[in-house]
C-alpha cells in the first residue's frame, strides 16, 4: 500500500472541491446519483463516483496516483451524518 501524502490544510482542502464541485463537476453528476460518493483530485479536476468513499478515492487514484481527493455524498451537504434529525420543519 502506498502511503499518500497530503500537500493542502483540510480547509483548502474542502475549499478547493467544493469550487470544483460547483463550476462544472455538480450538473455532470447529479442526475441519476443522489446519495453517491463523487471523490474530486483537486488539483486536475478529476473525479470518479461510486456507491462508497473507498471506492470513489481507489478509482480516482487508479486514473490519478498523486490524487489530493476531496469527497461529498452527491445531493448532500456532507458524506457522513452523525446522529438521528429529521429534515422536516414542524410549525
Amino acid at each position: 500500500m502506498t502511503a499518500r501524502q497530503r500537500r493542502y490544510s483540510k480547509e483548502e482542502l474542502a475549499q478547493r472541491g467544493q469550487a470544483l464541485y460547483e463550476s462544472g463537476i455538480r450538473q455532470q453528476v447529479e442526475a441519476g446519483n443522489n446519495g453517491k460518493i463523487v471523490a474530486i483530485d483537486i488539483e486536475t479536476g478529476a473525479f470518479e463516483v461510486d456507491e462508497t468513499v473507498m471506492g470513489a478515492t481507489d478509482r480516482l487514484f487508479d486514473r490519478q496516483p498523486d490524487a489530493q481527493p476531496w469527497t461529498l455524498r452527491v445531493g448532500h451537504n456532507a458524506v457522513y451524518h452523525f446522529g438521528s434529525r429529521s429534515l422536516n420543519k414542524h410549525s
